[in-house]
Protein backbone atom coordinates (compact mmCIF):
# COMPACT_ATOMS: atom_id res chain seq x y z
CA UNK A 1 0.00 0.00 0.00
CA UNK A 2 1.43 3.36 -1.00
CA UNK A 3 1.62 5.92 1.78
CA UNK A 4 1.83 9.44 0.41
CA UNK A 5 2.24 13.01 1.74
CA UNK A 6 -1.18 12.96 3.42
CA UNK A 7 -0.15 9.99 5.55
CA UNK A 8 3.06 11.80 6.46
CA UNK A 9 1.18 14.96 7.43
CA UNK A 10 -1.28 13.02 9.57
CA UNK A 11 1.51 11.08 11.26
CA UNK A 12 3.43 14.24 12.12
CA UNK A 13 0.28 15.97 13.36
CA UNK A 14 -0.33 13.00 15.68
CA UNK A 15 3.07 13.33 17.33
CA UNK A 16 3.36 17.11 17.40
CA UNK A 17 -0.21 17.57 18.56
CA UNK A 18 -0.51 14.94 21.28
CA UNK A 19 -0.71 16.50 24.74
CA UNK A 20 1.45 15.32 27.60
CA UNK A 21 2.57 16.46 30.99
CA UNK A 22 5.98 17.15 32.31
CA UNK A 23 9.45 18.44 31.78
CA UNK A 24 12.94 17.00 31.39
CA UNK A 25 16.69 17.26 31.08
CA UNK A 26 19.49 14.72 31.21
CA UNK A 27 21.45 12.62 33.62
CA UNK A 28 24.71 10.96 34.48
CA UNK A 29 24.19 7.24 35.08
CA UNK A 30 21.53 7.36 32.40
CA UNK A 31 19.17 10.30 32.57
CA UNK A 32 20.24 12.54 35.42
CA UNK A 33 19.34 16.15 35.95
CA UNK A 34 21.96 18.58 34.65
CA UNK A 35 21.73 22.12 36.00
CA UNK A 36 21.27 24.72 33.30
CA UNK A 37 22.95 28.12 33.23
CA UNK A 38 21.57 30.03 36.21
CA UNK A 39 22.03 33.41 34.50
CA UNK A 40 18.44 32.94 33.32
CA UNK A 41 15.87 31.58 35.74
CA UNK A 42 13.82 29.63 33.19
CA UNK A 43 14.14 28.19 29.69
CA UNK A 44 11.81 27.70 26.77
CA UNK A 45 13.09 24.92 24.54
CA UNK A 46 16.48 24.55 22.85
CA UNK A 47 17.37 24.89 19.19
CA UNK A 48 18.33 21.63 17.54
CA UNK A 49 22.00 21.58 16.48
CA UNK A 50 22.83 21.26 12.79
CA UNK A 51 23.61 17.59 13.38
CA UNK A 52 19.87 16.92 13.84
CA UNK A 53 16.86 17.33 11.54
CA UNK A 54 13.52 18.28 13.09
CA UNK A 55 10.75 15.79 12.37
CA UNK A 56 8.28 18.48 11.28
CA UNK A 57 10.73 20.28 8.97
CA UNK A 58 10.54 19.92 5.18
CA UNK A 59 13.55 17.60 5.19
CA UNK A 60 12.26 15.71 8.21
CA UNK A 61 8.91 15.06 6.53
CA UNK A 62 10.65 13.91 3.35
CA UNK A 63 12.79 11.46 5.34
CA UNK A 64 9.69 10.13 7.05
CA UNK A 65 7.84 9.67 3.76
CA UNK A 66 10.74 7.61 2.37
CA UNK A 67 10.87 5.51 5.53
CA UNK A 68 7.13 4.86 5.26
CA UNK A 69 7.43 3.86 1.61
CA UNK A 70 10.10 1.29 2.46
CA UNK A 71 8.29 0.03 5.56
CA UNK A 72 11.08 1.24 7.84
CA UNK A 73 8.84 3.22 10.18
CA UNK A 74 6.71 0.35 11.47
CA UNK A 75 7.06 1.11 15.21
CA UNK A 76 6.09 4.75 14.66
CA UNK A 77 2.32 4.54 14.80
CA UNK A 78 2.14 2.33 17.88
CA UNK A 79 4.60 4.58 19.73
CA UNK A 80 2.94 7.79 18.49
CA UNK A 81 -0.30 6.70 20.15
CA UNK A 82 1.57 6.64 23.47
CA UNK A 83 4.07 9.48 22.93
CA UNK A 84 4.50 11.53 26.08
CA UNK A 85 6.65 14.24 27.64
CA UNK A 86 8.51 13.12 30.74
CA UNK A 87 6.98 14.33 34.02
CA UNK A 88 10.23 15.29 35.73
CA UNK A 89 13.64 16.55 34.50
CA UNK A 90 15.28 13.19 35.27
CA UNK A 91 12.36 10.95 34.22
CA UNK A 92 13.46 10.29 30.62
CA UNK A 93 14.02 6.61 31.42
CA UNK A 94 10.63 6.27 33.10
CA UNK A 95 8.83 8.15 30.32
CA UNK A 96 10.44 5.97 27.66
CA UNK A 97 9.47 2.85 29.57
CA UNK A 98 5.88 4.01 30.08
CA UNK A 99 5.55 4.71 26.35
CA UNK A 100 6.73 1.24 25.44
CA UNK A 101 4.82 -0.66 28.15
CA UNK A 102 1.59 0.98 27.00
CA UNK A 103 2.54 0.42 23.33
CA UNK A 104 2.98 -3.28 24.15
CA UNK A 105 -0.57 -3.24 25.59
CA UNK A 106 0.59 -4.71 28.90
CA UNK A 107 -1.99 -4.59 31.70
CA UNK A 108 -0.13 -3.08 34.69
CA UNK A 109 -2.28 -4.97 37.16
CA UNK A 110 -2.98 -1.88 39.29
CA UNK A 111 -5.10 1.22 38.98
CA UNK A 112 -3.72 4.42 37.48
CA UNK A 113 -6.72 6.67 38.27
CA UNK A 114 -10.40 6.04 38.81
CA UNK A 115 -11.13 2.54 37.53
CA UNK A 116 -8.45 2.58 34.83
CA UNK A 117 -5.36 0.38 34.79
CA UNK A 118 -2.69 2.17 32.76
CA UNK A 119 1.05 2.76 33.09
CA UNK A 120 2.21 6.13 34.38
CA UNK A 121 5.67 7.26 35.51
CA UNK A 122 4.60 7.59 39.16
CA UNK A 123 3.74 3.87 39.16
CA UNK A 124 7.31 2.77 38.39
CA UNK A 125 8.65 2.97 41.92
CA UNK A 126 9.19 -0.71 42.69
CA UNK A 127 12.94 -0.88 42.14
CA UNK A 128 14.06 2.64 43.06
CA UNK A 129 12.46 5.42 45.07
CA UNK A 130 10.96 8.10 42.85
CA UNK A 131 12.51 10.74 45.12
CA UNK A 132 15.92 9.31 44.23
CA UNK A 133 15.00 9.00 40.54
CA UNK A 134 14.07 12.70 40.50
CA UNK A 135 17.65 13.49 41.51
CA UNK A 136 19.63 10.74 39.78
CA UNK A 137 17.50 9.35 36.97
CA UNK A 138 17.93 5.64 36.26
CA UNK A 139 20.72 3.60 34.70
CA UNK A 140 20.31 1.25 31.76
CA UNK A 141 20.39 -1.72 34.13
CA UNK A 142 17.68 -0.15 36.31
CA UNK A 143 15.63 0.55 33.19
CA UNK A 144 15.85 -3.14 32.25
CA UNK A 145 14.86 -4.32 35.72
CA UNK A 146 11.86 -1.99 35.82
CA UNK A 147 10.80 -3.24 32.41
CA UNK A 148 11.04 -6.88 33.48
CA UNK A 149 9.09 -6.50 36.70
CA UNK A 150 6.38 -4.58 34.87
CA UNK A 151 5.60 -7.22 32.30
CA UNK A 152 8.18 -6.83 29.53
CA UNK A 153 11.07 -8.93 28.38
CA UNK A 154 14.15 -6.70 28.10
CA UNK A 155 17.55 -7.42 26.56
CA UNK A 156 20.39 -4.95 27.08
CA UNK A 157 23.34 -4.29 24.78
CA UNK A 158 26.21 -2.14 25.97
CA UNK A 159 27.58 0.39 23.48
CA UNK A 160 31.20 -0.84 23.30
CA UNK A 161 30.05 -4.40 22.49
CA UNK A 162 28.34 -3.53 19.21
CA UNK A 163 29.96 -2.37 15.97
CA UNK A 164 28.49 0.35 13.77
CA UNK A 165 27.41 -2.26 11.22
CA UNK A 166 25.73 -4.38 13.90
CA UNK A 167 24.01 -1.32 15.34
CA UNK A 168 22.71 -0.32 11.91
CA UNK A 169 21.44 -3.86 11.28
CA UNK A 170 19.64 -3.84 14.65
CA UNK A 171 17.96 -0.53 13.79
CA UNK A 172 16.86 -1.81 10.38
CA UNK A 173 15.48 -4.99 11.91
CA UNK A 174 13.35 -3.22 14.48
CA UNK A 175 12.25 -0.36 12.25
CA UNK A 176 10.96 -2.92 9.72
CA UNK A 177 8.65 -4.34 12.38
CA UNK A 178 9.66 -7.97 11.93
CA UNK A 179 8.45 -8.83 15.43
CA UNK A 180 4.64 -8.67 15.63
CA UNK A 181 1.88 -10.06 17.80
CA UNK A 182 -0.97 -12.34 16.70
CA UNK A 183 -2.90 -9.34 15.36
CA UNK A 184 0.02 -8.09 13.29
CA UNK A 185 0.89 -5.17 15.61
CA UNK A 186 4.57 -4.34 16.15
CA UNK A 187 5.69 -5.93 19.43
CA UNK A 188 9.39 -5.10 19.69
CA UNK A 189 10.81 -1.67 20.51
CA UNK A 190 14.34 -0.26 20.50
CA UNK A 191 15.09 2.16 23.34
CA UNK A 192 18.37 4.09 23.40
CA UNK A 193 20.39 5.28 26.36
CA UNK A 194 22.81 7.82 24.91
CA UNK A 195 24.94 10.88 25.53
CA UNK A 196 23.26 14.02 24.19
CA UNK A 197 26.63 15.78 23.96
CA UNK A 198 27.76 13.39 21.22
CA UNK A 199 24.87 14.70 19.09
CA UNK A 200 25.81 18.31 19.71
CA UNK A 201 22.91 18.77 22.13
CA UNK A 202 22.97 20.19 25.63
CA UNK A 203 22.84 17.75 28.51
CA UNK A 204 24.43 14.35 29.04
CA UNK A 205 22.68 10.98 29.49
CA UNK A 206 19.21 10.49 28.02
CA UNK A 207 16.64 7.82 27.13
CA UNK A 208 14.27 7.81 24.16
CA UNK A 209 12.89 5.25 21.67
CA UNK A 210 13.63 4.98 17.95
CA UNK A 211 10.72 4.79 15.52
CA UNK A 212 11.96 5.11 11.91
CA UNK A 213 15.00 4.73 9.65
CA UNK A 214 15.93 6.13 6.23
CA UNK A 215 18.43 3.87 4.50
CA UNK A 216 19.41 6.43 1.83
CA UNK A 217 20.73 9.00 4.31
CA UNK A 218 21.44 6.48 7.11
CA UNK A 219 19.41 8.55 9.58
CA UNK A 220 16.98 7.41 12.25
CA UNK A 221 14.12 9.18 14.01
CA UNK A 222 14.23 9.66 17.78
CA UNK A 223 10.94 10.29 19.61
CA UNK A 224 12.58 12.49 22.23
CA UNK A 225 10.57 12.32 25.46
CA UNK A 226 11.95 15.73 26.55
CA UNK A 227 9.65 17.52 24.11
CA UNK A 228 9.79 20.76 26.08
CA UNK A 229 13.48 20.81 25.15
CA UNK A 230 13.88 19.19 21.72
CA UNK A 231 11.25 18.01 19.23
CA UNK A 232 11.41 14.54 17.65
CA UNK A 233 14.40 14.57 15.30
CA UNK A 234 16.49 12.62 12.79
CA UNK A 235 20.16 11.89 13.42
CA UNK A 236 22.93 10.00 11.64
CA UNK A 237 23.32 6.37 12.74
CA UNK A 238 27.12 6.73 12.95
CA UNK A 239 26.76 9.69 15.30
CA UNK A 240 24.19 7.85 17.40
CA UNK A 241 26.51 4.85 17.60
CA UNK A 242 29.14 7.11 19.18
CA UNK A 243 26.51 8.51 21.54
CA UNK A 244 25.68 5.06 23.00
CA UNK A 245 29.29 4.04 23.67
CA UNK A 246 29.20 4.91 27.37
CA UNK A 247 25.71 3.50 27.69
CA UNK A 248 23.81 1.29 25.24
CA UNK A 249 20.32 0.24 24.22
CA UNK A 250 17.50 -2.05 25.28
CA UNK A 251 15.04 -4.10 23.23
CA UNK A 252 11.61 -4.59 24.82
CA UNK A 253 9.10 -7.29 23.91
CA UNK A 254 6.10 -8.72 25.81
CA UNK A 255 7.16 -10.80 28.82
CA UNK A 256 5.70 -14.20 29.62
CA UNK A 257 5.50 -16.24 32.81
CA UNK A 258 7.26 -19.58 32.95
CA UNK A 259 3.89 -21.34 32.93
CA UNK A 260 3.14 -19.85 29.52
CA UNK A 261 0.81 -17.14 30.79
CA UNK A 262 1.57 -13.48 30.72
CA UNK A 263 2.58 -10.86 31.19
CA UNK A 264 5.23 -11.65 33.80
CA UNK A 265 4.46 -8.97 36.35
CA UNK A 266 6.36 -8.64 39.59
CA UNK A 267 9.75 -9.12 41.22
CA UNK A 268 10.76 -9.68 44.85
CA UNK A 269 10.45 -5.94 45.55
CA UNK A 270 7.83 -5.06 42.97
CA UNK A 271 4.98 -2.66 43.65
CA UNK A 272 2.61 -5.33 42.31
CA UNK A 273 2.89 -7.07 45.68
CA UNK A 274 1.01 -4.17 47.26
CA UNK A 275 -2.09 -4.49 45.05
CA UNK A 276 -5.02 -6.88 44.80
CA UNK A 277 -6.24 -8.70 41.68
CA UNK A 278 -8.20 -5.61 40.60
CA UNK A 279 -5.21 -3.31 40.89
CA UNK A 280 -6.39 -1.62 44.09
CA UNK A 281 -3.82 -0.74 46.73
CA UNK A 282 -3.96 -3.00 49.80
CA UNK A 283 -1.19 -1.17 51.64
CA UNK A 284 -1.99 0.55 54.92
CA UNK A 285 -0.24 3.50 56.50
CA UNK A 286 3.21 4.16 55.11
CA UNK A 287 3.55 0.89 53.17
CA UNK A 288 6.66 0.95 50.99
CA UNK A 289 4.64 -0.28 48.02
CA UNK A 290 1.99 2.41 48.21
Amino acid sequence: VRRGPLAVAIAIDIVMGLTSRGASASASPACVKKKEDKSDSTFYRRELPLTCVAFSSVKGRALFEKALEKHLAEPYFVLAEQFRTQDEPAYCGLATLVMVLNALAIDPGRVWKGVWRWFDEDMLSCCKSLDVVKEEGISLEEFARLARCNGASCSVTRGPSVTLEEFRATIQEHMSGKSRDDEGVVSSFLCLNYNRGALGQTGTGHFSPLCAYDDETDMCLILDVARFKYPPHWVQVAMLHKAIQERGYAVLTPGKRKDGGGPALGCDKCVIEGYDSQGRSICAGNCAHK
